[in-house]
């Protein structure tokens, strides 16, 4: 009898990329996306003994660009380090952010009914203006800087500011952009003025367009390529349960930062 210990059926390691993209822990105690936490992962699914591929179960609506890049970046970079091919199946989503990190392997699956694309930059907040002076409330603001109190939601939106955030997005997916247009080059078959527009698809159509390149989910696309005797080897936390996320932080700015990730699902339909 051979154990299972000493078997040499091929073996893929699994990254779930599972959540927003933020660069501090998710509110309520859900998951959350960034380097700090995925990097120790990254590391060890990479270094598998004896790893044919690396697979990155993707489910995200989006988030900060910073981390999605860093994020990017760092797969790659581990990626040639190992000489691993990587491959990307997306769930109900790889928006916004989510398609950036999706970018970042060489081949990338989706369901039909995934939610792919959304390839933009967005800045949102709230003008308070006319419910303070409705209140009767003066705000007192002292700046040593004259832009320091930029798109300051509590002052009606200055001309100045809207095009200095313009200005500003603008350059940000310039640079989203330019990593789509590097990581899948020739097998996009959309125009830039359909692509770039932040726009999303169903998995089916984003195949039709070259943002994915198949229609599949991993454990079957697994077996086609290395057989039926293929060991998924599955990395990162556990998700925590519905009590222990509600617990640890009732507080305003838990619940705000809450609203903002639904509110990343909530655009998507989701």
């Amino acid at each position: 009898m051979t154990l299972s210990f000493f078997s040499r059926a091929p073996r893929v390691a699994v990254v779930r990329l599972h959540g927003a993209i933020m660069a501090s822990a998710s509110p309520l105690g859900g998951t959350a996306l960034n380097l700090a936490s995925l990097a120790p992962v990254l590391a060890r699914a990479f270094s598998l003994k004896r790893a044919s591929a690396v697979c990155l179960i993707i489910n995200s609506p989006g988030g900060s660009p910073v981390q999605s890049s860093l994020i990017a970046q760092r797969i790659r970079a581990l990626a040639a380090e190992k000489r691993l091919p990587v491959l990307a199946f997306v769930e109900d989503a790889a928006a916004s952010g989510g398609y950036w990190l999706a970018c970042a392997a060489d081949e990338i699956f989706v369901d039909p009914t995934s939610i792919v694309g959304s390839i933009g930059v967005i800045a949102q907040g709230f003008g308070l203006d006319g419910a303070m002076a409705r209140l009767g409330v003066a705000r007192r603001l002292r700046t040593a800087g004259t832009e320091k109190s930029f798109w300051d939601p509590f002052a009606p939106e200055r001309p100045a500011d809207v095009a200095r955030l313009d200005a500003l997005l603008a350059e940000m997916h310039a640079e989203f952009r330019a990593w789509v247009l590097e990581r899948r080059g020739d097998r996009l078959r959309t125009p830039d003025e359909e692509a770039f527009t932040g726009r999303f698809w169903a998995g089916r159509r984003a195949v039709e367009l070259g943002l994915a390149d198949g229609l599949g989910e991993l454990r079957g696309e697994m077996r086609r390529r290395f057989g039926e005797k293929v060991k998924l080897v599955p990395f990162g936390g556990r998700r925590r349960g519905l009590l222990s996320r509600l617990l640890p932080g009732l507080s305003a700015e838990a619940l705000l930062a809450a609203a903002a990730e639904r509110a990343l699902w909530g655009r998507l339909g989701l």
